[in-house]
């Protein structure tokens, strides 16, 4: 999202360039925070003021550009309490949304008090996150992902067919997410050495290594997009010879899902990469520590629920074994 400072008192636009630059934060995670710590400071402007009670439709309207240090040096751990009840009751946030927006306030209070030293307190030092729990990931199994990759073959347009071909061959195949198939370019591509550059959270860089599938399709699409007159580095252009949009990308992934009928079932872009992590886990013979580092994931924990599907897997397997409900003759 665009963010328009002038609508920002100062410590806010400050703590938006720290998290930007020396961080180096993803433009959607800058976004996301930015939106979370306004909604907090708008609640907190309406809760301080003499309206008998706030509403989600009244915090578009308060303006928060007057705010200062001074009113964030006098906020409690109760104040965070009762915005806490407000985005719960009134806004109906769930477990992960209330805590996403606890880590974006606590990333917040700490810098003030620790970065820019503008508080002498951190309110949220005691504040507890009810953590979620981690729900198993949705994704495709072997089948089914066949499957996709055999209906796309059925689209009219023989160029777009080629594309978006090695669009979900790279999803399936690599487990990159969206953004950073969007933010492919030629130059990320090395074809001798059968690898790319690809550009992850937080700016970081790593070389993802092409199998033959994927090698194959890149090939077969890249002899189209040289045709292209056009200028964008891009590696993935649109219709109008332009570096492919974000929501383009979701589309091939939903109409591709529709038309191997496997819509309906929340299955998105991101799913496709759970899928590769999957697939690679159950049947590649990874162990976590190579998928930590194929998928890019700052901790090993994230990367092990792919562990736990693989569990999963095995429980199913056992329970549809021919032989499951056999018993022992004369036994109820």
């Amino acid at each position: 999202m665009a963010i328009d400072r002038r609508d920002n008192p100062d410590f806010l636009n400050d703590y938006i360039t720290h998290i930007s630059v020396v961080k180096g934060l993803a433009k959607s995670t800058v976004g996301q925070y930015y939106q979370d710590i306004r909604q907090f400071l708008r609640f907190l402007t309406l809760y301080r003021s003499d309206i008998p009670a706030v509403t989600p439709e009244l915090l578009p309207q308060a303006d928060i550009r007057s705010m200062t240090v001074e009113d964030l040096r006098t906020v409690t751990l109760r104040d965070i309490h009762n915005y806490y009840s407000f985005i719960a009751g009134e806004c109906g946030n769930k477990d992960k949304i209330r805590c996403r927006k606890g880590t974006s306030l606590r990333s917040f209070f700490r810098y003030l008090n620790k970065q820019a030293m503008l508080l002498d307190h951190d309110p949220t030092a005691n504040l507890e996150l009810s953590r979620p729990k981690h729900a198993l990931p949705k994704y495709l199994n072997l089948t089914e992902s066949l499957e996709l990759l055999r209906r796309l073959t059925e689209t009219d347009n023989p160029k777009e067919q080629v594309r978006d071909y090695c669009i979900l061959t790279l999803f399936l195949n690599c487990g990159i997410r969206l953004g950073e198939l969007v933010g492919l370019n030629l130059s990320s591509l090395d074809l001798e050495e059968k690898r790319m550059r690809v550009l992850g959270k937080g700016s970081k860089e790593r070389i993802v290594y092409l199998n033959p599938a994927c090698m194959s399709a890149l090939r077969e699409y890249l002899f189209i997009r040289m045709e292209a007159e056009t200028d964008d580095k891009a590696l993935f252009l649109s219709n109008r010879c332009k570096r492919i949009s974000r929501r383009r990308v979701q589309q091939v992934v939903e109409n591709a899902l529709k038309a191997a009928g496997l819509d309906g079932r929340g299955l998105s872009t991101h799913k496709l990469r759970h899928t590769a992590a999957t697939l690679m886990y159950q049947h590649g013979h990874v162990d976590v520590l190579t998928l930590k580092n194929i998928l890019g994931h700052e901790s090993i924990s994230t990367t092990e629920i792919y562990t736990h599907l693989a569990d999963s897997s095995v429980q199913e397997a056992m329970d549809h074994s021919p032989l499951a409900d056999v018993k022992r003759k004369g036994r109820k």
